[in-house]
C-alpha cells in the first residue's frame, strides 16, 4: 500500500517563505507540517538543527556517544536525517543542517529569512514543550504564522485527558473507552516542493557523519543491524505486511526474545520514536489488513494494540508531572530503592552471572535494541525482581543506548515493570523478598 498522493500546481503558489522545523517526523509521508509548509509558499526552508544536548561527543562516557544518547542512536539519527535529505531532493528541495541551541537557531533563522509561516510537528516531550514556548512566542511576537498539528501520535493526548476531566486515564482499558476509534485523514504525500529561499548569512551544513561529529567508531566491534531512515521504515513496514496471517494472529507477550537473525516483531520501533513511518499510516495499514482476514488478535495483544499501549503512554506521560521522576510523581510509589552503583555498573556491563541477563545487556550495548520480553527481564531483575536498584538508573541506560528510546513508553515502561505504578505486586520493604514469574 503506497501513501497517497497529490500534485502541488506550481501557477497556485504566492506569499512568502515557511519554515519546515523537524525535530522527529523525519519523513515525507503523512506530514501535515510539511503539507502546510509547501501550500502556498513561494518558498519552504526545511530545517534541521544538530543539538548538542543530545549531539555532543562525551569522552568520559562509559561506552561510546554523548551524555544522552549511545552512538548506535545518534548514527541511527544522522542515516535518518541523510535519507530525508534525499528525498526532500527528489521533490526540489533540501534539508538545511545548522548546529546550536535549537530555539536559538530557529530564532535567527526567522530573523534572517523571509519567513510568514512557521511550521513543525506537535511534542509532548517536556524538553521539547519548552523549546516550542519560546519558538511560538517570539513568532507571534513578530507576526509569524504557526502551525503544529498532532501527528507524531493517533490521538491527541490533551484530548484524551480533556475526556476524563483534566486527568490522564491511568489503566489501559479506561484509556481504549476515553478515546475510541481514532478519526483522522492522512496527509498527502507531496510530489513537488517550492525551493528553498536565500539563507542570507546562515552557514548551512550537509548531514554530518559521525567522523564530522568527533566520533571515533573504532571502540566497538558491533553495530545495530538496524538502518535509519523513512525508505527503510516503508521497506520494514511492506515486508512486515506482506505475511497477513502474521500480522492477524500476532500477539503480544508471545514472541521469541532469543531470536536474533530475524527478530520476532516488526522492529518498527525505532522508526515511530524518530517519526520515519507514521503511526496514523501504519494504524491504516493495520486496519486494512484486519479487512482482509478472517480472524484477527485484538487490542491489548495485536500490533494494533501495541500502537495503542504507545498512545497511552504518551497520554499519562504528557498528563503527569514529574513522570519520569519517584519524587514528585503522584502515581508513582515512593519505594526505599537500593543506591549501589557497583550492582549497578555490573548489570549495565553485562557482569551479573546469570548467562541471560548478561547476553541481553551485552545486545542493549552492541545494537541498541532487544525483543520486548528481554527488556522486561532485565528490568524486572535489576528493580524489584533481584537487585533492588532505582528504576530512574535503569531508565537512564536504556534511554542513553536503546535506538528507539522513547521518553514516554521508556519511562512509562520502567514504572510499570518495577512496580512503581500501573502494575503492582506484594513484596515487604523490609524483606525484599518478591514474586517471580510474571510477564507483563
Amino acid at each position: 500500500m503506497k501513501p497517497p498522493l497529490s500534485l502541488l500546481n506550481p501557477s497556485m503558489l504566492s506569499g512568502s517563505g515557511s519554515l519546515m522545523w523537524f525535530r522527529k517526523g523525519l519523513r515525507v509521508h503523512d506530514n501535515p507540517a510539511l503539507e502546510y509548509a509547501s501550500r502556498g509558499s513561494t518558498c519552504v526552508y526545511p530545517l534541521f538543527v544538530i543539538d548538542p544536548h543530545y549531539m555532543v561527543l562525551d569522552p568520559n562516557a562509559y561506552s561510546p556517544g554523548s551524555t544522552r544518547a549511545g552512538i548506535n542512536r545518534i548514527r541511527f539519527l544522522l542515516e535518518s536525517l541523510a535519507d530525508l535529505d534525499s528525498s526532500l531532493k527528489k521533490l526540489g528541495s533540501r534539508l538545511l543542517v545548522l548546529k546550536g541551541e535549537p530555539s536559538e537557531v530557529l530564532i535567527r533563522c526567522l530573523n534572517e529569512w523571509d519567513v510568514r509561516k512557521l511550521c513543525f510537528e506537535y511534542d509532548t516531550d517536556p524538553y521539547y514543550q519548552a523549546l516550542d514556548d519560546k519558538a511560538k512566542n517570539y513568532a507571534s511576537a513578530a507576526g509569524i504564522e504557526v502551525f503544529s498539528p498532532v501527528s507524531h501520535t493517533i490521538f491527541d493526548p490533551a484530548d484524551i485527558i480533556e475526556k476524563n476531566g483534566g486527568r490522564p486515564p491511568l489503566s489501559y482499558q479506561s484509556f481504549l473507552k476515553l478515546a475510541g476509534e481514532p478519526s483522522f485523514s492522512l496527509s498527502v504525500e507531496l510530489s513537488w516542493m517550492p525551493p528553498v529561499g536565500d539563507v542570507g548569512r546562515c552557514e548551512i551544513l550537509q548531514v554530518p557523519t559521525l567522523k564530522e561529529l568527533g566520533y571515533v567508531e573504532k571502540h566497538q566491534d558491533e553495530f545495530t543491524p538496524f538502518r535509519g531512515g523513512e525508505s527503510e521504515a516503508l521497506r520494514r513496514l511492506r515486508e512486515s505486511l506482506s505475511d497477513k496471517e502474521w500480522v492477524a494472529n500476532f500477539e503480544k507477550p508471545k514472541g521469541d526474545p532469543s531470536a536474533y537473525i530475524k527478530p520476532a516483531t516488526t522492529v518498527l520501533s525505532p522508526y515511530l520514536k524518530f517519526g520515519c513511518l507514521s503511526s496514523r499510516y501504519f494504524y491504516q495499514c493495520l486496519k486494512d489488513v484486519y479487512k482482509n482476514v478472517k480472524r484477527h488478535t485484538s487490542p491489548p495483544v495485536s500490533l494494533v494494540g501495541q500502537l495503542l499501549w504507545r498512545e497511552f503512554f504518551y497520554t499519562v506521560a504528557f498528563g503527569t508531572p514529574n513522570f519520569d521522576e519517584m519524587k514528585g510523581n503522584k502515581i508513582c510509589k515512593q519505594i526505599p530503592w537500593n543506591d549501589d552503583d557497583k550492582l549497578l555498573a555490573a548489570w549495565r556491563e553485562a557482569r551479573t552471572g546469570y548467562p541471560w541477563i548478561d547476553a541481553i545487556m551485552v545486545q542493549l550495548r552492541k545494537w541498541g535494541w532487544m525483543h520486548h520480553l528481554a527488556r522486561h527481564s532485565v528490568a524486572c531483575f535489576l528493580t524489584r525482581g533481584d537487585l533492588f536498584v532505582h528504576w530512574e538508573k535503569g531508565r537512564d541506560i536504556f534511554e542513553r543506548l536503546l535506538i528507539d528510546s522513547d521518553w514516554a513508553i521508556n519511562n512509562g515502561n520502567w514504572l510499570w515493570l518495577s512496580c512503581s505504578s500501573f502494575f503492582y505486586q506484594a513484596f515487604s520493604p523490609h524483606t525484599k523478598r518478591h514474586a517471580k514469574g510474571i510477564h507483563i
